[in-house]
């Protein structure tokens, strides 16, 4: 954020978080006060007054949608993109996470292992794409095993 902004582009930047304090103020006011109609405008707040500034107004949903042309990345097992550049470094913070739950106890030693070698399977983006293939193939036969 540049200090150099003008208010315009700073109501801009903010009109959810003005819009949703602005509705508080009003509903919080008007039950201290004693008024009676304070549910019903919280619950006109909250459900079209914010939203519809929101729409109107946030650039977020619009950014995240975005895509950049030289940014390559890979869907993962969660529906996740994985970064060719960060493959690395998310691989060290998953073991590093699988580590974690294995110590405090949150895994059997059988499922260590087995996200073990899986998260070893997938370590990197290609081989992330092979194992989901294999997998999505295999599909068929473990249910059919599983009806025997």
């Amino acid at each position: 954020m540049s200090d150099a902004a003008t208010p315009r582009e700073r109501f801009r930047r903010n009109a959810s978080s003005i819009a949703a304090a602005v509705v508080t103020g009003t509903w919080l006011g008007a039950l201290l006060a004693g008024f009676d109609w304070w549910l019903g405008f919280m619950l006109f707040g909250y459900i079209v007054i914010i939203p519809v500034v929101s729409m109107l107004f946030d650039e977020e949903a619009e950014d995240s949608l975005a895509v950049e042309p030289e940014a390559e990345s890979t869907p993962v097992e969660r529906g996740e993109t994985a970064e060719r550049g960060e493959a690395a470094g998310d691989t060290t913070d998953a073991l590093e996470r699988l580590r974690t739950r294995y110590a405090n106890g949150d895994l059997t030693d059988e499922q260590f292992e087995r996200k073990l070698d899986r998260l070893l399977e997938t370590e990197t983006p290609e081989d992330a794409a092979e194992w989901a293939e294999r997998n999505r193939a295999a599909a068929p036969e473990r249910e059919a095993e599983r009806e025997r």
